[in-house]
């Protein structure tokens, strides 16, 4: 099987590892990764900012990126939303008709590998919180299959931390605007996340992991943040036995 990975934004601005992790695992699981390098952003942050034109523009652009690939991997949820259902919304004519077909092939990362990863020999040793982003749960309506995919590494342990439907605080443009409300979500956050004893909060997206990750070391929370494709890449055999030997 052959898939183009989508790396959003975040992987060039400031967190590539899940991207260089999830190539790792997807090729572990027998796919074949391209990574179209004429990719740009899918245009959410100008649509959440007000801005449709722009937006619209990028992602007429990502549809003749990613239109000739038979299926698309993301690595956040939150832009895999955007291009499932953002996208038909906005574009109008034949590009909303393109738009929807590029979009049925899309798949957020652990919404892919729970169709098509059941082959990975995976371990790791540790207990982890999954956080569920707003826009993984509430946009792409998708729960259960990271839960599923972390089901599958021995040794690892989910620790559900009470209402963790509830948003970190990130909120992309929301923590610009409203930082001290912001502050406050995460801080809430991480302190529901501690109460579980999981040593991690695992994630589809990185922005809230980088937001929370941000909070945990002005409060000097015991918590540490990692992507789900980089927990899986480190579960691959070879790697270490336990998330303490995970780097940081």
């Amino acid at each position: 099987m052959r898939v183009a990975l989508f790396t959003s934004c975040t992987a060039d601005l400031a967190a590539p590892g899940p991207t260089l992790a999830a190539v790792r695992v997807l090729t572990a699981a027998g796919v074949t990764v391209d990574v179209p390098d004429a990719q740009t952003c899918c245009g959410q942050v100008a649509l959440n900012s007000g801005r449709p034109e722009p937006a619209a523009r990028l992602m007429r652009h990502w549809v003749r990126v990613f239109e000739d690939h038979d299926a698309v991997v993301g690595v956040s949820g939150s832009c895999t939303a955007t291009v499932r259902h953002q996208f038909p919304r906005v574009l109008e004519g034949d590009w909303r008709r393109r738009a929807r077909e590029v979009g049925e092939r899309t798949w957020e990362f652990t919404q892919f590998l729970a169709r098509h990863g059941t082959e990975l020999d995976l371990a790791l040793s540790g207990d982890v919180t999954w956080h569920d982003s707003c826009h993984m749960l509430r946009s792409l309506g998708e729960k259960s299959a990271p839960r599923r995919v972390l089901g599958r590494v021995r040794g690892l342990r989910l620790r559900e931390a009470i209402d963790n439907e509830v948003c970190c605080g990130f909120g992309g443009t929301f923590s610009l605007k409203f930082p001290e409300l912001s502050c406050a979500m995460g801080d809430r956050k991480l302190a529901d996340a501690a109460a579980t004893g999981a040593t991690h909060v695992v994630s589809s997206d990185s922005t809230c992991l980088l937001h929370l990750a941000g909070r945990a070391g002005v409060r000097g929370a015991p918590l540490r943040t990692l992507h789900v494709a980089e927990l899986l890449a480190a579960a691959l055999p070879g790697g270490p036995r336990t998330l303490e030997e995970v780097p940081a």
